[in-house]
């Protein structure tokens, strides 16, 4: 039987008043689960979150950027390489490179440049993620054709080179959360993290703050007597179930062999997964956090590597946890929800013994969770993960 390597990730977090992921007007997202209204983070919100905090744990040559002025970034990097190269034709370079590697047209903005100002960059149609590594590489096959970069890439082999520039040394982000190049399926990676839409254990209503601004600057006090300006925020408060699953042996696959070439093979992956651990753990969306300073770190981690298919334990909370009517708080129910849910689950599917669990938890409101696994700290537990994974995918070699 053909063993996988899956890293799961489940998280208990208290947000206080807070709006940290809102739709198209402006009010916190919801969603109805256990026939209830339930605060709800999106995915790409959380997600976009951990890849700022990979800016933090890993090196930028081993990060990706995701945009639409890739022609822009490719020519800095493209100047780097030889600084007699002129802005312009720089960008003129870097369009045609990118359109090789990606098939995706390179044209100047729609918007138009101010009169007195130098036209714009050209920019792809949409969003572009390319790995540093993928840049520097693109860079330097557009010196090479720079006499007639046209010419260049009707030459199947330069353009079959930049697909394959662009198709390998994938970073970190990339690694973890995928690619998808509309105009070149052939160059798409399958991403091998998933992030679930965190939930609140607990039904929710979103509420409406009604504020005020006073003008600090009036010429007498009695000028203006009413505010300088009003307005609304909504808001809601919840304790969130969040999730995420790693399929460590397709995020190997993804980064292939090590970034360096005096190091094991098993590193880069180590490195990718203890970064993915940290971010998910003590990362948190920027929504409104200024309004609101919502600064929390979950009250309880359970993590777990198995060796077959990802559990998503949503169904603990399936049945909304109710707040006692005298101490309030939902943190103890939904800890001893998750401590119950988890062995049961695990026993009637048959797999029970198939993974090892580690706890990272704060407080008497979790001590139900401590029974689950080998209790930790943060920095005991991405270094206990990352090494059982290096020591799985060695074995695996």
């Amino acid at each position: 039987m053909t063993t996988r390597t899956i890293l799961e990730l489940h998280a208990l977090q208290t947000v206080p008043p807070s709006n940290l992921n809102r739709d198209d007007t402006g009010t916190p997202k919801t969603a109805v689960y256990g026939g209830v209204r339930r605060a709800r983070v999106s995915s790409q919100a959380w997600k976009r979150a951990i890849r700022r905090a990979f800016h933090d744990l890993l090196d930028p040559s081993e990060l990706g950027v995701r945009t639409k002025r890739v022609a822009e970034l490719l020519a800095g990097r493209i100047r780097k390489l030889d600084d007699s190269i002129p802005e312009t034709e720089a960008w003129t370079l870097a369009a045609e490179t990118v359109q090789a590697a990606t098939g995706s047209k390179i044209e100047p903005p729609k918007r138009k440049a101010s009169a007195d100002g130098p036209a714009p960059a050209p920019e792809s149609k949409y969003l572009l993620f390319l790995s540093a590594r993928q840049l520097d590489g693109l860079a330097e096959l557009a010196v090479k054709g720079r006499d007639d970069i046209k010419a260049f890439f009707k030459d199947s082999g330069n353009k079959a080179e930049a697909k394959q520039i662009a198709n390998s040394r994938h970073s970190v982000d990339i690694a973890l959360f995928g690619r998808m190049v509309a105009d070149g399926a052939d160059i798409n990676v399958d991403a091998a993290a998933q992030v679930a839409h965190a939930i609140s254990v607990h039904h929710v209503e979103n509420e409406s703050d009604y504020y005020t601004a006073v003008d600090d600057h009036k010429e007498r006090e009695d000028d203006d007597l009413g505010a300088g300006m009003i307005g609304t925020v909504e808001f809601n408060s919840a304790t969130l179930y969040r999730y995420a699953a790693v399929d460590v042996d397709l995020l190997r696959r993804n980064l292939g062999k090590g970034l360096r070439e005096d190091e094991p093979s098993t590193e880069p992956v180590r490195r990718a997964v203890e970064a993915f651990v940290e971010g998910f753990i003590t990362s948190l969306p920027t929504g409104k956090l200024n309004t609101f300073g919502n600064h929390t770190l979950p009250d309880a981690v359970v993590v777990k590597i198995r060796s077959s298919r990802p559990i998503n334990f949503a169904g603990a909370f399936e049945e909304p946890c109710r707040a006692d009517q005298d101490s309030g708080g939902h943190v103890r129910e939904a800890s001893e929800r998750l401590a119950r849910y988890v062995p049961e689950i695990e026993k009637a599917y048959g797999v029970a013994a198939d993974a090892k669990t580690w706890v990272l938890r704060v407080g008497p409101n979790t001590a139900a969770l401590a029974d689950l696994g080998e209790e930790v700290t943060l920095p005991e537990l991405v270094k206990k993960v990352g090494a059982e994974v290096a020591v799985r995918q060695s074995d695996a070699s």
